[in-house]
């Protein structure tokens, strides 16, 4: 729509907001209509129409079997939009016309805005399948007109109210009831009052007050909120809430008619949205549920790693204590994965932050700052199967760094970068048995460089080196299903490159 009015037409942008809000709640004038609705706006020039918009009903047969959206039309073709817009009427004089033999009754509602008519509504009704109305549909046909009434005067959609979300609003079809001016019932759908009696209601709703039974119905609570209960259910504003009794959930949506300026009645539309809350509710349980899980398992890591840093303490073996500070580091790394799911609302987490976190861990082997290191590019959103076990990855690379390029004494630099694409950004490419030699869609290259002393002459990463690259080793190639190789650094140094597909 956007770019159909900048290119055609001389709409301000609060015009255009208007539109976008009217269209946002015209599926509702379609429904009680039975008809279709095309939304034409004046050129430039004044001398052509275009459609911006189109809605088929969900409640009868369409009356365009193409889509409309970006015609234009001259002035003169269609007198019906010419005199509505021109007179700013709604206009339904006139023949039926004959498309593809389908007899198809067309009217023309104007839309105002602060006095202005914006454009024109041509509200198209299949009369192929036309019998004697029900009372259903007569209740539905006589709202669609007060709603009709209300966009050619300018007072719907409603000026200042918040829209609606109109996925999760009951529509027409899930629940009708129509109310007078004083809050009476003088309709309710089958639907609706199936969803009355989801709440508890025994009786018929024709003929009471709807706020009233409503707030009957609700739990007992503060008299406040049960009178702004009786004042949304009588549809005196266009409000939405939801009501809950007998262990059934209903959705309300108010909307006031005010055909000529004043309230004539209300229609309430509601929907039995029960079994959908008690699936929140238990999905909400489950993530709950998880969120402890990690929790625990976190705290329980930490106590391992408490215990290993004591049994540390006591070792007399220089050996035998270094292999336990590493393994106190492994453990941490897990847990913080863990810990930063604890705090999330599913199975993903923001690696940067534990990248962070592993860095600054590992780094309490060289409390003098000896070794100046940083962390650049953004590893992004991963899932919790990839985390924890690039976590381990990490912290082994960055272990092995301090210990091995730099030695107890010297100093230097150490860098960790994360690049995430959608193609390989190196030569090395991918594993031929990664799904059956497929690339991934996206991919993570990590490196991790220093500029130390350098991989000893005949080192060969694939095969050699102690228990930390065997961990990298099998972390990269087996579970995370990537590629993993040490080369010298281009200034010096020993530089490690990870490519780890993303899913």
């Amino acid at each position: 729509m956007n770019e159909l009015v900048r290119r055609h037409t001389t709409l301000t942008g609060a015009d255009v907001e208007w539109l976008h809000n009217l269209v946002s709640e015209w599926q509702l004038l379609s429904d009680l209509s039975f008809a279709d609705l095309v939304l034409w706006i004046p050129t430039w020039d004044g001398i052509r129409y275009v459609s911006v918009a189109q809605m088929r009903p969900n409640t009868g047969p369409t009356s365009y079997q193409d889509d409309m959206v970006g015609h234009l039309v001259p002035r003169g073709r269609r007198p019906l939009l010419d005199a509505a817009f021109d007179e700013g009427r709604i206009v339904r004089e006139g023949d039926p016309e004959w498309r593809e033999e389908v007899p198809v009754r067309v009217e023309s509602i104007p839309v105002r805005r602060e006095g202005k008519v914006l454009g024109v509504i041509a509200r198209n009704t299949n009369l192929l399948t036309v019998r004697t109305p029900s009372r259903l549909e007569l209740t539905y046909l006589q709202s669609a007109s007060d709603l009709a009434q209300m966009i050619a005067a300018g007072s719907f959609p409603f000026p200042g109210v918040e829209q609606a979300d109109m996925d999760a609003a009951p529509r027409v079809g899930d629940g009708l009831i129509r109310v007078d001016a004083d809050g009476i019932v003088t309709y309710a759908s089958p639907n609706a009052l199936s969803a009355y009696h989801r709440l508890g209601l025994t009786t018929d709703l024709v003929g009471s007050h709807l706020g009233r039974a409503t707030a009957e119905l609700a739990p007992p609570s503060r008299s406040a909120v049960h009178e702004a209960l009786v004042k949304l259910a009588s549809g005196w504003a266009p409000r939405q809430t939801e009501v809950e009794a007998q262990g059934g959930v209903v959705t309300l949506r108010a909307i006031p008619l005010k055909p000529k300026g004043t309230l004539t009645g209300s229609l309430v539309l509601c929907r039995d949205v029960t079994e959908l809350r008690r699936r929140d509710r238990e999905l909400m349980t489950k993530d709950a549920t998880i969120r402890e899980i990690h929790h625990r398992v976190k705290n329980n890591l930490q106590t391992v790693a408490a215990l290993l840093r004591l049994q540390s303490r006591r070792m007399e073996s220089e050996a035998g204590r270094a292999a336990l500070d590493e393994a106190v580091r492994r453990v941490g790394s897990i847990a913080i994965v863990h810990e930063t799911l604890s705090q999330a609302l599913d199975e993903q987490v923001a690696f940067d932050e534990i990248a962070d976190r592993v860095l600054a861990m590992v780094m309490e082997l060289s409390q003098d700052g000896r070794v100046a290191t940083r962390r650049t590019g953004s590893f992004g959103i991963l899932s919790a199967e990839v985390a924890t076990p690039l976590s381990m990855v990490l912290t082994e690379l960055l272990q092995n760094a301090l210990e091995h390029a730099f030695g107890p004494t010297a100093s230097g630099n150490l860098e960790v970068s994360a690049l995430r694409g959608r193609a390989p950004a190196t030569g090395m490419g991918w594993s031929d048995s990664w799904n059956g030699g497929a690339k991934p869609e996206e991919y993570l290259l990590i490196t991790v460089q220093d500029d130390g002393r350098g991989m000893p002459e005949g080192f060969d990463p694939k095969t050699a080196g102690n228990l930390g690259l065997q961990i990298v080793r099998t972390l990269a190639t087996g579970e995370l299903g990537g590629t993993f190789d040490m080369v010298a650094g281009p200034n010096g140094g020993t530089k490690v490159v990870l490519e780890i597909p993303v899913r």
